[in-house]
């Protein structure tokens, strides 16, 4: 068994679960909202979605990668595999995650998207927990 080439793909699925958290995330919280759902105003819910884009924004800002793309590479690396090698998992996920377009291109999305989470907190606060 490739133990680095297995610990890459639980990476890259990993990865795309917390871009799904973003994305989806964003989608419950303006969906929610708009029909009244009270989970979507749960503070921590709320803290660890901002949190996420934060990070993703500061790190097209400074143009740096995703630590788990830097570490997903390695471990293919070390795997012995290169990108045209992959598994079916690895494969799939990495064509509708990584897409090829200029960094400026990230940049705005990323940063327009955060504006969108923090124009969400304006429009439907989250609220403490009732006792």
């Amino acid at each position: 068994m490739n133990w680095p080439a297995l610990a890459a793909d639980a990476l890259l699925v990993l990865h795309a679960a917390i871009v799904a958290f973003v994305l989806l995330g964003q989608v419950a919280i303006m969906l929610g909202g708009w029909r009244e759902w009270g989970w979507v105003r749960n503070r921590m819910f709320r803290w660890a979605h901002l949190l996420t884009i934060v990070v993703v924004v500061a790190q097209a800002w400074l143009g740096r990668l995703c630590p788990l793309t830097v570490w997903e590479q390695r471990l293919r690396e070390a795997a012995g595999q290169a990108t045209h090698d992959e598994s079916f998992v690895g494969h799939w996920l990495s064509r509708w995650l990584y897409w090829d377009q200029p960094w400026w291109v990230f940049v705005l999305a990323y940063t327009g998207f955060a504006a969108l989470v923090l124009m969400s907190w304006r429009w439907w606060p989250p609220v403490a927990r009732r006792p």
